[in-house]
């Protein structure tokens, strides 16, 4: 048995999107010859409500091209505390772009407008770096997977638009934000100039991410892309996937997020567990031990792994578990036996 939720990363492409692949009708993408890479591209700008999109690698590309098109050398970004692009991006924001992240601690990894309003330099003052644009993670991946309010949005987009900033979403679980919501994706993305989506995670395509934003916007990002060493040739067998994404596994998500309330609401019965299920938005689960339990995160995470069950520890006090399409409801049910086999042992030893 083994029950991997150490990440959405993990997932597998289905095998539509394997024959996608194999029938893609591709061609040169530097001369805007393919015609797969071309469909996929006006697909999630339509979807996104953007005017333009471009293929990208990675959601790591996807953020920091986003950043070095909007952004000049010795500027200030604004960003969540805890978010990928400071986090998780090796501060690639600092040695490509030259900027400089000014964290705000959020809450739930939510910014308040009015700290990222007072974080907004004087424009004249040459003792600081020009701010030049407020970056959120929607949803947020360190503070388990919650959904930014649209109302939160709307407040830092004014705030944005007030002082000249440029906005940039890091999307890359958006849709798992949409679906949670019922609502269309561009009702999300709207507030934002541009937006990064992972195709690789809960949308379970091989690889590729997309940066979508106004036309100027993305034709300057494309000289970035290229600047990178990110421009792929025959990329339609890359593209084809990513399409089968968007036309078919965005509304099954909500599936990911049933089976993540179900996990939560399950390990809340475990003794010696701390979970709040309320604070479950979409499809990560972060949990854990309570202070007198005698087992430890660590002991938790390898003793699952022993019997099959992977999940990964985000910090020495933090279990993150993951569910996917490769996660099904019986996953679930023999995950949580597992985790109550491995707690009770060490509580009975």
């Amino acid at each position: 048995m083994r029950i991997d939720m150490r990440s959405d990363t993990m997932t597998q492409p289905t095998e539509a999107m394997r024959k996608a692949m194999y029938e893609a009708e591709v061609g040169d993408v530097n001369a805007f010859e393919d015609p797969t890479v071309l469909k996929l591209e006006e697909l999630a700008a339509e979807r996104l409500g953007k005017e333009a999109a471009l293929l990208v690698t990675s959601g790591t590309q996807g953020n920091q091209v986003a950043i070095l098109a909007q952004t000049q050398r010795g500027d200030e970004i604004i960003v969540e505390a805890s978010s990928h692009i400071v986090m998780l991006e090796g501060a690639a924001q600092c040695v490509l772009a030259g900027v400089q992240p000014r964290q705000i601690p959020g809450k739930r990894g939510v910014m308040n407008p009015k700290e990222v309003k007072a974080a907004i330099r004087p424009f004249l003052d040459p003792h600081y770096p020009k701010s030049a644009m407020i970056c959120v993670e929607n949803t947020h991946n360190f503070h388990g997977g919650v959904i930014v309010p649209n109302e939160n949005l709307a407040a830092l987009q004014e705030i944005a638009k007030e002082h000249s900033l440029r906005m940039h979403m890091d999307g890359a679980r958006v849709f798992n934000a949409a679906i949670a919501q019922g609502i269309p994706v561009s009702e999300i993305t709207q507030y934002v100039d541009t937006v990064q989506v992972c195709f690789t995670k809960g949308l379970s395509a091989p690889i590729g991410s997309i940066l979508a934003g106004d036309k100027e916007t993305i034709n300057t990002a494309r000289h970035w892309r290229k600047r990178l060493g990110g421009t792929l040739r025959q990329a339609g067998v890359v593209a084809a996937p990513m399409i089968v994404s968007l036309t078919e596994m965005v509304d099954r998500l909500a599936e990911d997020h049933a089976n993540a309330k179900l996990l939560a609401e399950g390990l809340a019965n475990i003794e010696g567990v701390e979970i709040n299920v309320d604070d479950i938005d979409t499809n990560m689960v972060y949990f854990s031990m309570k202070e007198d339990s005698p087992l430890t995160v660590r002991d938790l995470v390898i003793g699952c792994y022993h019997e099959g069950v992977l999940g990964g520890m985000m910090t020495p006090e933090q279990v993150r578990f993951v569910t996917h399409k490769d996660i099904t409801t019986e996953d679930i049910h023999k995950a949580l036996e597992v985790i109550n086999r491995v707690v009770r042992s060490k509580v009975t030893a």
